[in-house]
């Protein structure tokens, strides 16, 4: 299982401007784009790419 991460934020827009750069600074990729459905605020989800997890496996 690989590493996930999730945002929660007060807007849609925070919450996507989080995911772009966490996406950016960790080389994640979106797993789900932000959505109200899931609790209060704004939720959005990320996953580590395979390669990253296993190199800091090592």
């Amino acid at each position: 299982m690989g590493v996930s991460y999730m945002i929660r934020a007060g807007s849609r827009e925070q919450c996507a401007e989080r995911l772009a750069e966490l996406c950016r600074l960790l080389g994640a990729v979106p797993t789900l784009r932000p959505t109200d459905c899931i609790g209060p605020g704004w939720v959005a989800r990320a996953t580590a790419l395979q390669a990253d997890t296993e190199s800091a496996d090592r």
